[in-house]
C-alpha cells in the first residue's frame, strides 16, 4: 500500500491514534466517505467525456480547410535585412 512497509504503517497508526484518540474510528469513518464521494464524482465524470472517440481520426468535412487552400507563395512580410554600415577605422599612432 503506498509503498509503506511494516514499519512505516505502525508509525502512521501510533501518529493517527496519538492525533485522534478515541475519535479515530469517526475520523476513518469520514475519510472513508470522502475519498468515496470523489471516486464516483471521478466516475461520473469519466462516463461524461467520451475517450473513445478519437478527435485525430474523425475525417476533415467538406467546409474544413484543405492543404492545397493554403497559399504558400505569398511575398514575405519582414523587412529584408540590411546590414549595417561599416565603423569608420581608427587609425592607431604607435607612441613608444
Amino acid at each position: 500500500m503506498f509503498g509503506l512497509g511494516m514499519q512505516e504503517l505502525v508509525v502512521v497508526g501510533i501518529v493517527a491514534i496519538l492525533l485522534f484518540g478515541k475519535r479515530l474510528p469517526e475520523v476513518a469513518k469520514s475519510l472513508g466517505q470522502s475519498y468515496r464521494q470523489f471516486r464516483q464524482g471521478l466516475a461520473e465524470i469519466q462516463s461524461s467525456v467520451d475517450f473513445t472517440s478519437g478527435t485525430y481520426d474523425k475525417k476533415p468535412s467538406s467546409s474544413s480547410r484543405t492543404y492545397d487552400d493554403y497559399d504558400d507563395f505569398d511575398e514575405a512580410t519582414a523587412p529584408k535585412f540590411e546590414p549595417p554600415p561599416s565603423a569608420p577605422k581608427v587609425e592607431s599612432s604607435d607612441n613608444a
